[in-house]
C-alpha cells in the first residue's frame, strides 16, 4: 500500500515534468524563452487557466480543444506528461529511493526532449547534448557517495571514456557510411548525443544501447522503405533511436550484458 502511494506522487510529479518537457520541446527550436509568457494559446493567445494547466486532466477536462477559440490541441502533450510520468515510476520502482533515481529521472527526461526535437526539426540542440554531457559527468562522479580520491577519479574517467567513445564511434560510422551512400549518412548532432550517453552510462551500457538503436532504427527504417513511406535517400532522425536505447539500457544493460557474456563467453 505504501509502495502504492509513493508511486501515484511520482507518477503526479513525472505528469508535470512532463508538462514543463513539453514547454521546452516547442520553445527552445523557435529561440523561445522557456519560462514566458505562461502557457497560452498559439492561435488565440488566451493564457490557460489554472484548471486547463493541470498535467493530463487539463487536456481532458478541455476535450482537447482551445476554452475560447475551439482551435484543436495536439494529443500529444497529454501522451508525453503520460510517457514523462510512467518512466519516472518505472525508475523509482527499479532502483528506489537513490541517487541513481534522481539520475536517471533527470537522463530519461534529456532523451525525451531531444528525441521529439529531432523528430520535429531534424535536429538536436547542442544547449541540450552538451548540458546533458556535463551533467553525466557530474553523475557519474557524485554517485560514488565517496571523498576518496581515487573512486572519484576512476568513476569520472568511466564518464569521459563513454564520452569519448560516442564521438569516435559515431564519427567513424558517419565517414564509412556517408562514403558508401554518396551523401550525409548522419548529423553532428547524432554523435554528441551518444557522447551524452557514454558520460552517464559507461562505455559498457552505452555499446548497449548504441546496437539496439542501430538494431531499431534498421527495423523500422528498411519497413518504411519496404511500404513506400520513404526512399533510400530520405533523411530519417536517429536521436529518437538512440535514445530508445539509452532508456532500455538504463534499465535492462546489465542483465543484457550478463546474457551476451554467458551466451558467448561461458565460463569453461
Amino acid at each position: 500500500m505504501e509502495n502504492y502511494i509513493v508511486s501515484s506522487f511520482i507518477f503526479v510529479f513525472g505528469a508535470a515534468i512532463g508538462s514543463f518537457l513539453n514547454v521546452v520541446i516547442y520553445r527552445l527550436p523557435a529561440n523561445l524563452s522557456l519560462l514566458y509568457p505562461p502557457s497560452r494559446c498559439p492561435i488565440c493567445g488566451h493564457r490557460l487557466g489554472k484548471t486547463e494547466n493541470v498535467p493530463i486532466l487539463g487536456w481532458l477536462w478541455l476535450r482537447g480543444k482551445c476554452r475560447h477559440c475551439q482551435t484543436p490541441i495536439s494529443p500529444r502533450y497529454p501522451i508525453i506528461e503520460t510517457i514523462t510520468a510512467l518512466l519516472f515510476v518505472a525508475v523509482y520502482l527499479q532502483f528506489g529511493f537513490s541517487f541513481a533515481t534522481v539520475g536517471y529521472w533527470i537522463l530519461l527526461s534529456w532523451l525525451l526532449v531531444l528525441s521529439l526535437i529531432d523528430y520535429d526539426t531534424m535536429t538536436l540542440p547542442n544547449s541540450l547534448t552538451q548540458s546533458g554531457l556535463i551533467l553525466g559527468l557530474g553523475y557519474q562522479v557524485l554517485s560514488q557517495n565517496s571523498f576518496n580520491i581515487n573512486q572519484v577519479s576512476q568513476q569520472l574517467m568511466t564518464g569521459i571514456i563513454g564520452a569519448v567513445l560516442g564521438i569516435w564511434l559515431f564519427d567513424i560510422i558517419t565517414i564509412v557510411a556517408s562514403g558508401i551512400l554518396g551523401q550525409t549518412a548522419m548529423g553532428g548532432g547524432d554523435a554528441k548525443l551518444a557522447a551524452m550517453l557514454g558520460a552517464w552510462l559507461g562505455w559498457k551500457l552505452l555499446l548497449v544501447g548504441c546496437f539496439l538503436a542501430f538494431a531499431v532504427g534498421a527495423f523500422i527504417g528498411g519497413g518504411a522503405i519496404a511500404l513506400g513511406i520513404l526512399s533510400r535517400r530520405d533523411p530519417m532522425p536517429f536521436g529518437p533511436f538512440l535514445a530508445l536505447g539509452g532508456a532500455i539500457a538504463v534499465f535492462y544493460g546489465e542483465r543484457l550484458l550478463s546474457a551476451y557474456v554467458n551466451l558467448f563467453f561461458p565460463v569453461i
